[in-house]
């Protein structure tokens, strides 16, 4: 690599680097009765939660817990999250998120690659989780005590954030404390003060949580829990509005969801930071000319350089055309560099490389991939190796142009298509495998697996779905599977990936193709609603959302069309433990008799219109 040229963008440093515990200890000495965590009916000062922190720290040095124990997290998003955060730090620990939805062995994974020496969390997920080695549930309410303590460091890790691997299993990232103080202490990059609410509703494990929570400690605000673990687009808006909140994150395809709803979540917020995917420029350009007070912040940045390396503040102006990445932040640094590592000129594409003191400590056990990833450069310093194609615009600023690999974003995730793939060969009924995104790019963006079958009964698609999803958490799962006699080839022999989007069809073994039922007049209403959202006909009342290709983020918008048109509330869960239109019929019918008994004081529970 050569000296940085006027091509290569840096912003300056932050005055010094702290721990994040620090953040908190300081905004307990001078406003200890401001309001520091929001969680349903449940307040926590900065004293209270300052206090709480140090009470919950003692107690895992009772349980042995020292200075770089390595010690699992387990639980639902609550102010018990924020509290064991900061007694684990306090206690000089490094905290490693698990998701309570993902599936076991995943977390055994997680546990075993991060050296896990302790896992605490709510006592009923630890029960049913069974981890690996020594446990300790939260207490349920705040414990006495708790003296002054703190073993944390700036540079020393305080997350080990996992994301997919292309090996088949996940890599944890080692995040220092001081890298997210940096990111959050004072941001110029989105307006954030101490009479702000921040959302948090992101799962634990997504780095963007750690700016939902972190964000609203470093600067004196509040964090606002979302209580409900799987909201939907109605749930978040009614949160926003009950509890004042000013300032969120949501994923890109989120943040279109919402845009293409005219969301009233919008009306209440100041501020929004999106990121995860390219933000289109239709709905932004919808949100900035429906809520013109708006800010809107484009973020960009891997887990490996802290939640995001640069950002951008959107304008109807960007919108001509997509909108740009922007900026480095809060002590990054960003290269765009050809395949000899030199920077190229404006308006040329390269590789991004990000540098600056907010980078990762590398992956956890994985040298030769830390050394592969971040690279130590003599005139540049400590640079991160993104993937990302991208140029600078002349006036300096970042725009994105996708991956020069096979990693892709499908709803927010960073995705391995081989993790999926190792996954996939691993089953017995499967010979050889790959998977591709299809609609890249677009807020219908799916996964889709192909599978050459192993000798003997050809599987099923919903079968090896379903394998699936005992091996891998949801968003890991393809949304269809196609079996297929080979895989087809390049010239030089390589999976031609391109060819097998030709074949990508909906999910399972395509009910849609079977012949048509009666469906009752409730049963059409939801398959219309399905339909729509699924972008094909829905016709059959025994069809399952998933099969047909459904997922988490298209259910949100499912459940909202049927709030708007039938008048009913179905949660996330109750959607997807009626994963048929028949049983979601059933489901509204009850709610609507529900809703309305009294006129119709003599009608059964279940009545006779199936």
């Amino acid at each position: 690599m050569t000296p940085m040229t006027p091509m290569t963008s840096q912003q300056s440093l932050p005055e010094r680097r702290t721990a994040l515990p620090a953040l908190v200890v300081r905004h307990a000495e001078l406003a200890p009765h401001a309001l520091a965590v929001v969680d349903g009916d449940t307040t926590l000062t900065y004293g209270g939660l300052l206090q709480s922190g140090r009470a919950l720290a003692a107690r895992l040095r009772e349980n042995k817990v020292v200075r770089g124990d390595r010690v699992a997290l387990l639980t639902t998003r609550s102010a018990r999250t924020v509290v064991a955060q900061l007694a684990l730090w306090l206690a000089g620990a490094v905290c490693v998120p698990l998701d309570p939805a993902q599936p076991r062995p995943r977390t055994e994974a997680m546990i075993s690659d991060a050296e896990v020496t302790l896992t605490v969390g709510d006592a009923k997920l630890l029960e049913a989780a069974a981890p690996t080695g020594p446990v300790l549930a939260l207490p349920e309410e705040p414990l006495p005590g708790g003296g002054p303590l703190d073993e944390s460091d700036p540079d020393s890790a305080a997350f080990i954030m996992f994301t997919s691997g292309s090996t088949g299993r996940p890599k944890g990232v080692a995040v220092p404390h001081g890298a997210v103080a940096e990111l959050v202490t004072a941001p110029d990059y989105v307006t954030l003060t101490a009479r702000d609410r921040v959302l948090f509703h992101s799962p634990m494990t997504f780095d963007a949580s750690t700016f939902e929570i972190w964000s609203a400690l470093a600067n004196g605000a509040a964090v606002v829990v979302c209580t409900v673990q799987r909201p939907s687009l109605e749930d978040l808006a009614r949160h926003v509005e009950r509890h004042g909140v000013t300032v969120a994150f949501f994923t890109t395809a989120l943040f279109h969801q919402l845009a293409a709803r005219r969301s009233r979540v919008f009306a209440q917020l100041r501020s929004v930071v999106v990121g995860g995917e390219a933000l289109a420029a239709a709905p932004a350009r919808e949100v900035l000319t429906t809520f013109p007070w708006l800010e809107l912040v484009n973020g960009y940045g891997p887990t490996e350089t802290t939640t995001f390396a640069t950002a951008h503040r959107v304008t109807a102006h960007d919108c001509d055309a997509r909108p740009p990445i922007g900026r480095p932040i809060a002590g990054a640094t960003a290269h765009v560099l050809d395949a000899d590592g030199r920077p190229v000129p404006a308006g040329e594409r390269g590789e991004l490389w990000i540098g600056g003191s907010r980078l990762a400590l590398g992956y956890t056990g994985l040298p030769e991939l830390t050394a592969e990833r971040f690279v130590d450069d003599p005139d540049a310093g400590r640079l991160y190796r993104t993937g990302d194609i991208a140029s600078f615009r002349p006036d300096g600023v970042l725009e994105f142009h996708g991956r020069n690999d096979d990693q892709v974003k499908v709803r927010g995730f960073r995705i391995e298509p081989a993790e999926i793939e190792h996954a996939l060969r691993q089953l017995p009924e499967v010979d050889d495998a790959a998977v591709t995104v299809d609609r890249a790019g677009t807020s219908e963006a799916r996964l889709v697996g192909f599978v050459v079958a192993a000798p003997g009964p050809v599987p099923r698609a919903d079968a090896l779905r379903e394998r699936l999803a005992a091996l891998l958490p949801a968003h890991l799962v393809p949304d269809a599977v196609t079996v297929l006699e080979r895989l087809p080839l390049t010239p030089a022999g390589k999976v031609d990936r391109r060819a097998l989007t030709a074949h990508a069809g909906p999910a399972g073994d395509d009910p849609a193709d079977r012949p048509a039922g009666t469906l009752t007049p409730l049963e059409q209403a939801v398959a219309e609603v399905w339909s729509r959202s699924l972008g094909s006909e829905v016709t059959r009342a025994d069809a399952e959302f998933l099969a047909l290709g459904g997922h988490s983020l298209l259910a949100l918008a499912v459940t909202d069309d049927l709030r708007e048109e039938l008048g009913v509330e179905l949660s996330l869960a109750d959607f997807f433990a009626a994963p048929t239109v028949a049983a979601q019929a059933g489901l509204v019918e009850r709610a609507l008799l529900a809703a309305h008994s009294d006129l119709h004081p003599e009608t059964p529970e279940h009545s006779d219109a199936h």
